[in-house]
């Protein structure tokens, strides 16, 4: 295999043939019993192919129609991963660079920044040590929800916001989690692509990758029932809500996609090799490499466990009407995608994961 092929996965090695795709269903419903959540969804890869796969539950409390193998569910924070992975093809294609500062990459609002958010860097922003605040003023918060300028617009005046103020630390010095600080990366990267970020994801990522049932914002139509619902919890009762954040906040936070094709994105970062690259090795080797001060690398944690050898990227997301949790071990190429149509789920996603680690990986 050529060293310098690392990206997207081959249609011969991403897919085990199905015969060999193991049905997880049984593995899923009790703990979705257990826990009392309307489904969860797994997808397994073992050597960088998916071997298992499983949903078990309704895509809506009250309806009768099942989750099904192909539905699609919302990744919250774990899109964090792919807008770092869009700018790391920025910085491929010499538009960007991991040290641009605001000032550099956002050149229209130069005048307006503060001077100690005019030197924050790309790479500040994406592992949350920039210094500015997890989400935009309340007032300008509210009226993301309503907003008639495009969401380029309000991306901008989201940077301008908050890149206006002194920064709340020096960048580097604290971990600081910032949804904001994606939305303003996500303009940094439209201006060095010249294409909104909802595009550039769809022509540079999920397109080479072949991620067709993917998209943005809660998944169906709110209508029917043709796809999961999310679900927030009250008392004992999952109630179904069709509703997502603000379509702004992407870069942090809305992409959806099935199980299947969130497999395939898992994939490139575990280094399988394709016929047509996606990123070079020193791109992957930037993304997964937390600075000195702490986990948080380029939208991953990095940390290590037991079952693996070298590191583990980990990433969890909610909008607060789903959950969803990765675990993928590069050095291994194993991985396990586990989502659920419920915002309250981390321990149920918890534990299915800890199910399949302990059946794929003894």
């Amino acid at each position: 295999m050529p060293s310098h092929c690392v990206a997207a996965v081959c249609s011969l090695a991403l897919i085990a043939p199905a015969q060999q795709v193991e049905d997880l269903a049984g593995l899923l419903r009790p703990v979705r019993a257990a826990r009392g959540v309307p489904a969860l969804g797994v997808a397994v890869l073992v050597d960088g192919a998916l071997v298992g796969l499983g949903v078990d539950g309704v895509r809506k409390v009250g309806a009768a129609a099942p989750v099904e193998r192909d539905d699609r569910w919302h990744l919250g924070s774990c899109t964090k991963a792919m807008t770092a992975t869009w700018l790391a093809m920025l910085v491929e294609d010499g538009r960007l660079r991991w040290d641009t500062t605001m000032a550099e990459g956002l050149p229209d609002l130069r005048e307006r920044l503060h001077e100690s958010a005019g030197a924050i860097t790309v790479a500040r922003l994406l592992q949350h040590r920039a210094g500015i605040p997890a989400a935009p003023p309340p007032a300008l918060w509210a009226e993301l929800f309503r907003y008639e300028g495009g969401d380029r617009a309000a991306r901008t005046d989201v940077a301008q916001a908050l890149l206006g103020a002194e920064v709340e630390a020096p960048p580097g010095e604290r971990f600081l989690y910032s949804n904001a600080g994606y939305m303003i990366a996500g303009a940094v990267g439209e201006r060095a692509a010249a294409a909104g970020w909802q595009q550039q994801l769809q022509a540079r990522l999920f397109a080479p990758l072949g991620m067709k049932r993917v998209g943005f914002g809660p998944p169906g139509d709110p209508e029917t029932v043709d796809q999961p619902w999310g679900h927030r919890r009250r008392g004992e009762q999952s109630v179904p809500v069709f509703a997502d954040n603000p379509s702004s906040m992407g870069p942090a936070g809305t992409v959806h996609a099935s199980l299947g094709d969130w497999a395939k994105f898992a994939a490139l970062h575990l280094g399988v090799v394709g016929d047509a690259p996606l990123l070079q090795r020193a791109s992957l080797k930037a993304l997964h490499t937390p600075p000195d001060e702490g986990p948080y690398a380029l939208g991953w944690v990095v940390t290590r466990r037991p079952w693996a050898p070298g590191p583990i990227l980990t990433h969890s997301g909610s909008n607060t009407m789903w959950h969803c949790v990765a675990w993928l071990a590069p050095e291994a190429r194993f991985g396990v995608l586990v989502a659920c149509n419920e915002g309250d789920a981390a321990a149920a996603c918890d534990e299915v994961a800890a199910a399949c680690i302990r059946r794929y990986r003894r």
